[in-house]
């Protein structure tokens, strides 16, 4: 996965993001989803609800992109499988 330039970031519609307020994480394609996931941890200053409700989003592009995700949650993150 390439990073984003600034332009293109910020061209993204809020709703692509995991954290759509803090335009973090972004979900565009399989291979955000699965930095999504790995980044989730990393992402700072948010509450529980935030985290649940980037999830939510997190899942919803898991499927649209056909990623599969070992976690049931996020509160799974860093667990060994």
């Amino acid at each position: 996965m390439s990073e984003l330039e600034a332009r293109d970031r910020n061209a993204i519609p809020e709703g692509e993001f995991a954290f759509p307020k803090e335009r973090k994480l972004p979900l565009k394609d399989a291979s955000h989803v699965r930095n999504a996931v790995a980044r989730f941890d990393q992402v700072e200053d948010v509450s529980d609800g935030e985290r649940d409700a980037a999830w939510k989003r997190i899942e919803s592009a898991a499927r649209k992109f056909d990623v599969e995700l070992h976690e049931k949650g996020w509160r799974e993150l860093g667990k060994p499988h």
